[in-house]
């Protein structure tokens, strides 16, 4: 019963998704998720407390699901730690990310609305922290070259790269993305990094 229970739970968190990307932050209500998960009226608001809890855990399955597979993370492990590398995790995130393209419209419309709810902006202030410390954790630990400026810098300017393209697609090709990430590695990532060599 209680896997079934999280089953529904992940199923309605999943639909409250794609309303948001959707019909943005005002247009999520319960009677939306509920319609969106093909489910009886009424169920969305027996699994959540309140708009604001549907909200949250909406922005936390976003993360969830933009987390690459085991296979993408030992092809990672097991990679040359090179500027040309970089490029090619680089491009291959951004690639990832905007697959999930109702996913990071969703997002977009949690930080709007985080912009008139407080409690939202906490969580999301957190969420966004925690996501990018791990991040640079991440990279420190891997031996690729670079520090942490170059990953915040990367983050900054390959998330803009990511609304373009989900928003307005006809202002870059995918041959120009592709090579603006590249020469965004290029010219933020230096090759004289102070840490010891870790291949």
């Amino acid at each position: 019963m209680v896997r079934r229970n999280d089953q529904r739970r992940a199923a309605l968190v999943d639909a409250a998704i794609e309303v948001l990307a959707r019909e943005g932050a005002r247009g999520l209500t319960f009677r939306a998720v509920d319609a969106e998960a093909a489910v009886p009226t009424g169920t969305a608001s027996n699994y959540f407390g309140s708009r604001d809890d549907l909200l949250t855990q909406a922005g936390a399955r976003v993360y969830e699901r933009l987390q690459p597979d085991e296979a993408t993370l030992e092809r990672h492990r097991t990679a040359d730690r090179d500027r040309d590398t970089y490029a090619g995790l680089m491009r291959e995130l951004v690639g990832r990310v905007a697959s999930f393209r109702t996913g990071y419209l969703a997002l977009l419309e949690l930080r709007l609305e985080a912009t008139r709810r407080p409690a939202l902006r906490a969580i999301l202030t957190e969420r966004v922290r925690a996501d990018l410390a791990a991040n640079v954790a991440y990279h420190e630990s891997s031996g690729l070259p670079g520090d942490a400026t170059a990953v915040k810098l990367l983050y900054l300017a390959l998330n803009w790269l990511i609304v373009e393209q989900l928003t307005l697609p006809e202002v870059l090709t995918g041959p120009e993305r592709d090579a603006l990430v590249t020469a965004a590695v290029e010219r933020l990532v230096t090759t004289d990094d102070p840490r010891p060599d870790k291949r």
